[in-house]
């Protein structure tokens, strides 16, 4: 069945109302009718399998037959990712979805190619939104992750994050492996997993010393991703391919 999003507020007006560009994709891509059924989802976890009711121009109507609530990963993933040229953001967005971050945050380092006027930082943080939304349609992934608005290393390290493990993907020296790094959290935390994990993969060449040395001065600590050097787009999708298995997928 097609999923669509519906945010949270709609789903206290019953029957459900789809509208805007989801009512377009179902009415005129998809020509879905009286009678169809969907699956209807809010990000924040609730789906619903539904029958369409009554279509209208440029909107439809749903009975809600059975609704479930997804159940929280036990461990948020935040990635925060230097943006990358072209469309390869929107390629990390969608594969962070898919793997199961939480948040997005998008940075702009000083070796960030892309140059974001700030009047068009709006604009391309709900585009990459809009980019998760499809993303989670196509996956079934019921949390819609929040990307958040570009931003500079600094202005991301001045907001408390809320994670208690930190980490940066680094091509210096004293880089360790991930797993070496998960390994010592549960040896000296007392628990598996952290609850609430952040990571930093920066761009074509790497933070700047001096972005490491800040990213370190929070707690950061600098994981390897082994002897190859990576593209970012491809960084960011194998440190949360490893933590997706480490700390999305374990049992205890």
């Amino acid at each position: 069945m097609h999923r669509f999003y519906l945010p949270r507020p709609a789903w206290d007006v019953r029957p459900l109302e789809l509208t805007g560009d989801e009512a377009s994709h179902a009415l005129q891509v998809l020509r879905l009718e009286k009678g169809d059924k969907i699956v209807l989802f809010d990000g924040e976890g609730t789906e619903a399998t539904a029958s369409i009711l009554e279509t209208r121009k440029h909107s439809l109507t749903a009975d809600a037959l059975f609704q479930s609530k997804t159940p929280r990963l036990p461990c948020e993933i935040t990635l925060a990712q230097a943006v990358p040229k072209g469309k390869n953001m929107d390629l990390i967005v969608q594969k962070a979805v898919e793997l199961g971050a939480a948040r997005i945050a998008p940075l702009l380092s000083d070796r960030t190619v892309v140059h974001l006027d700030p009047s068009d930082a709006p604009r391309k943080q709900e585009k990459w939104q809009d980019v998760a939304v499809e993303a989670c349609k196509q996956c079934g992934q019921n949390w819609l992750p929040e990307v958040l608005p570009p931003v500079t290393p600094t202005q991301f390290f001045s907001e408390p994050s809320g994670a208690n493990l930190l980490l940066i993907a680094s091509l210096q020296a004293d880089a360790v492996h991930l797993k070496t790094v998960l390994s010592e959290y549960a040896a000296t935390s007392g628990t598996p997993r952290p609850r609430a994990v952040t990571v930093l993969v920066g761009p074509e060449g790497d933070f700047t010393p001096a972005e490491i040395a800040l990213a370190k001065s929070h707690g950061c600590r600098p994981i390897t991703l082994g002897p190859i050097i990576l593209r970012t787009e491809t960084a960011a999708i194998y440190c949360l391919s490893i933590l997706s298995h480490e700390l999305l997928n374990a049992t205890n």
